[in-house]
C-alpha cells in the first residue's frame, strides 16, 4: 500500500503532523496504537500555561487544529498572570478529555486524504539513505516517502508504583516495544526519561466546604481566531494545599519510594516534580498548593494537580487522606510514573528531520519534550516539512524572533538537554514580541503560503488587520486641553500636555488605559474588544518593543550568515577542541545557530567568523 506519509502515533503530535499533511493535499496514513487514545489527555485535563498557551495560538495561527478544539471542549478557563506585563501572560483552560479526545478524532475520520490504522509499527525502512516505508508488528508493509514519527511516551514504556512495574503506556494503553530497535539500527541515540500523573479521585468523596474557590475567567482572548463564541466556564476548581502530616507521610517513606530506591532510571521533568521530589527538595517549605481539577463532564474523577507520585497504593491513599478536603477521598486511578524511550534531539536538523536519513521526521515527546502544547507545535512544523521535503522545495523553519515554536524547536536540536524539555517564557529572549494576543499577526501569513490557512482564517485574518488599522487612525487624531481627554487625565491626576496629545500617545501612559477612551470614542466600539486591546498593548509598549527590534535585527546578521552542513570543523585552526567537537554534533546551519551551542563560546564564533570571511575571498 502506497502513501506520501506515514505517521507513526495519534497524540497532540500526530495530531496535528497528519492533519498538515492530508490538509496539504498528501496522501497521509496515521498508525496508531489504539484508536481509542487519539489525543487523549493522558496526564493534566488541561491545555496552555505559562508560554504553552502561546504555543497553542501559535499551532492555530498555522491552520492547525489544537487551539480550535481546545476552545471546543473548554470548561473552565483563565489568564495565567493577567496582573502583570502582555509578554507573560498565558491562557489556561481545563478541558473536557473525553470530548476532546471523540472530537478530534471525528475531524480526523472525515478529513479527506487521511487513513486511520490500528496497528504498532515495528520498522522503518530506508533505501539509499531515504525513508521506502513502515513495517508493522503484523509484517504490513506501508510504502510512503516521509515518515514522521511521534510516538510520545509509548517507547518501551513502563508504568512504576512502588515495587510494581508494568509494560504499559499511559493510561493502561498497550505500549509501543518493536520500534526502538528500528531507530537504534537507524543511529539514533537513545535516552530514557520518566514523567508522571497523580491520583484521580471521586468528586462526591471530596469535602469542598473549606477549600478555596478557583473560577474562571470572562472576556479573555480565546486559543483560536476561528472562534466565534467565547468558551462558557462551566465548572469551579478547588485549592488545597499539602501539610505537615503529608510531608511526615512522604519523609517516612522515601525507602519505598521508586524516585529514591533505584527502580526508576530515567530523568524527570524539573519543572514539573513529583510531590515527593517537591517535599525533599523544598524542605524550607511548609506547604504546597494543589488544584483539583474535573476531568471532564461524563466523569466525576478529579485530578489533583500538583500531587504526582510514584509511592506504593497503600501511601498514595495515606497521602492523600492527608490533606484538607481528602480526608474521607475516594482514589479511583492510582498515581504512577513512566519511563520511555526518547532521542537525543540534537541529531535532528531544525527542519526536524533526521540528519542520517532523508525524509525521516521526529515531532514530539520522543523528542524529549514535556506537553501536548510542545508536541503539537512540533508535529504541525514535521507535517508541513515533510510535504516540503516530498516536493523538493525549501522547508519551514521558524526563526526565535517569530514564534515560541522557533524557540523550542531551535532549543532541542541546538542544546543538549538531560531532562524533558519545558516551554516557560523565560526561555524566548524575545517574547515581549511572541505575545499570546499577536499569535495570529505573526503566523497566519506563514500559514497561508505553506497551504495550512484556508479561506475562512486568512479572510478573518485580514479582517482583523483592516480593524486594526482603523482603530490607529481614530488613535491618531490629536487632542487639546480642553477636550474630553484632558477631563480623564485630570480626573486621574495627571498632568495634560498644554501642547495637546493624541489618543494613541495617551495610550503609552500608565494610567490611561482603552476602557478609558471607550468613554469618550464612540466609534471605538464597533471594533472588537480584543483588537482595541491589541492596540493598547503596541502603544504601551512601543518604546520597548522599539529597542527589541534593533536587538532582533542585530541577531538576523548572524542568522543570514549560512553554515555547510557537512563543514569539517575539526579542520578550523583556532577552535577549542570541545568546539570542534560541538559543532562537528550539530552541524549548525548558521552563524547564530552555532553560537546558542553549549561549549562554544564567543572566541569560538569569532574564530569561525573569520574563518567564513577567508572562504568567502578565496571564492
Amino acid at each position: 500500500m502506497d502513501y506520501d506519509v506515514v505517521v507513526i502515533g495519534s497524540g497532540h503530535a500526530g495530531v496535528e503532523a497528519c492533519h498538515a499533511t492530508a490538509k496539504m493535499g498528501y496522501k497521509t496514513l496515521l498508525l496508531t496504537l489504539n484508536l481509542d487514545s487519539i489525543a487523549f489527555l493522558a496526564c493534566n485535563p488541561s491545555i496552555g500555561g505559562t508560554a504553552k498557551g502561546q504555543l497553542v495560538s501559535e499551532i492555530d495561527a498555522l491552520g492547525g487544529l489544537m487551539g480550535i478544539m481546545a476552545d471546543r471542549n473548554t470548561i473552565q478557563r483563565r489568564m495565567l498572570n493577567g496582573s502583570k506585563g502582555a509578554a507573560v501572560q498565558s491562557l489556561r483552560a481545563q478541558i473536557d478529555k473525553v470530548t476532546y479526545h471523540t472530537t478530534m478524532k471525528e475531524v480526523l475520520e472525515n478529513l479527506p486524504n487521511l487513513d486511520i490504522v490500528q496497528a504498532e509499527a515495528s520498522e522503518i525502512i530506508v533505501e539509499d539513505g531515504k525513508v521506502a516505508g513502515v513495517l508493522t508488528a503484523q509484517r504490513i508493509r506501508y510504502n510512503c516517502k516521509a515518515c514522521i514519527v511521534a510516538t510520545g511516551v509509548y517507547l518501551n514504556s513502563k508504568i512504576i508504583i512502588g515495587d510494581y512495574i508494568k509494560d504499559s503506556g499511559p493510561n493502561g494503553f498497550s505500549n509501543a516495544s518493536l520500534l526502538t530497535k528500528s531507530l537504534i539500527d537507524l543511529g539514533f541515540k537513545i535516552k530514557r526519561y520518566k514523567t508522571g500523573t497523580p491520583v484521580r479521585v471521586h468528586s462526591d468523596s471530596i469535602d469542598y466546604s473549606n477549600l478555596e474557590v478557583q473560577k474562571g475567567e470572562d472576556n479573555i482572548q480565546n486559543f483560536s481566531y476561528m472562534t466565534k463564541t467565547p468558551p462558557s466556564n462551566v465548572i469551579n476548581c478547588y485549592l488545597t494545599y499539602t501539610n505537615s502530616r503529608t510531608h511526615e507521610l512522604i519523609l517516612n517513606n522515601l525507602d519505598k519510594a521508586p524516585m529514591y530506591t533505584g527502580l526508576i532510571t530515567g530523568e524527570g521533568p524539573r519543572y514539573c516534580p513529583s510531590i515527593e521530589t517537591k517535599v525533599v527538595r523544598f524542605a524550607d517549605k511548609d506547604r504546597h498548593q494543589l488544584f483539583l481539577e474535573p476531568e471532564a463532564m461524563s466523569t466525576k474523577e478529579i485530578y489533583i494537580q500538583g500531587f504526582s507520585t510514584s509511592m506504593p497504593s497503600d501511601i498514595q491513599r495515606d497521602m492523600v487522606h492527608s490533606l484538607e478536603g481528602l480526608e474521607n477521598a475516594h482514589i479511583m486511578r492510582d498515581a504512577y510514573a513512566i519511563e520511555y524511550d526518547a532521542i537525543e534531539s540534537t541529531q535532528l536538523y531544525p527542519t526536524l528531520e533526521y540528519k542520517n536519513v532523508s525524509g525521516l521526521f521526529m515531532a514530539g515527546q520522543v523528542n524529549g519534550t514535556s506537553g501536548y502544547e510542545e508536541a503539537g507545535a512540533q508535529g504541525i512544523v514535521a507535517g508541513i516539512n515533510a510535504v516540503k521535503y516530498i516536493e523538493g522545495n525549501d522547508m519551514l523553519v521558524l526563526g526565535r524572533d517569530t514564534s515560541y515554536i522557533g524557540v523550542l524547536i531551535d532549543d532541542l536540536v541546538t542544546k543538549e538537554s538531560s531532562e524533558p524539555y519545558r516551554m516557560m517564557t523565560s526561555r524566548a529572549e524575545y517574547r515581549l514580541h511572541l505575545r499570546q494576543d499577536n499569535a495570529d499577526l505573526r503566523l497566519t501569513e506563514i500559514g497561508r503560503e505553506f497551504g495550512l490557512v484556508d479561506d475562512d482564517r486568512y479572510s478573518a485574518y485580514l479582517k482583523r488587520l483592516d480593524n486594526l488599522a482603523k482603530i490607529s487612525d481614530i488613535l491618531n487624531a490629536r487632542c487639546g486641553i480642553k477636550s474630553d481627554l484632558a477631563k480623564i487625565f485630570a480626573e486621574k491626576n495627571e498632568a495634560f500636555p498644554s501642547s495637546g496629545l493624541s489618543y494613541a500617545e495617551a495610550l503609552r501612559r500608565p494610567c490611561i488605559t482603552i476602557d478609558d477612551l471607550l468613554t469618550i470614542l464612540p466609534l471605538l466600539n464597533d471594533y472588537p474588544y480584543q483588537d482595541l486591546k491589541e492596540i493598547e498593548i503596541q502603544e504601551k509598549y512601543s518604546g520597548y518593543l522599539s529597542r527589541q527590534d534593533i536587538q532582533i535585527s542585530q541577531a538576523k546578521k548572524s542568522e543570514n550568515v549560512k553554515l555547510d552542513p557537512d563543514m569539517d570543523y575539526s579542520q578550523i585552526k583556532g577552535l577549542r577542541i570541545e568546539a570542534q567537537q560541538k559543532l562537528n554534533k550539530i552541524k549548525p546551519l548558521n552563524l547564530g545557530q552555532a553560537s546558542r551551542i553549549s561549549g562554544v563560546s564567543p572566541a569560538d564564533i569569532a574564530v569561525l567568523t573569520v574563518f567564513i570571511k577567508t572562504l568567502k575571498t578565496a571564492k
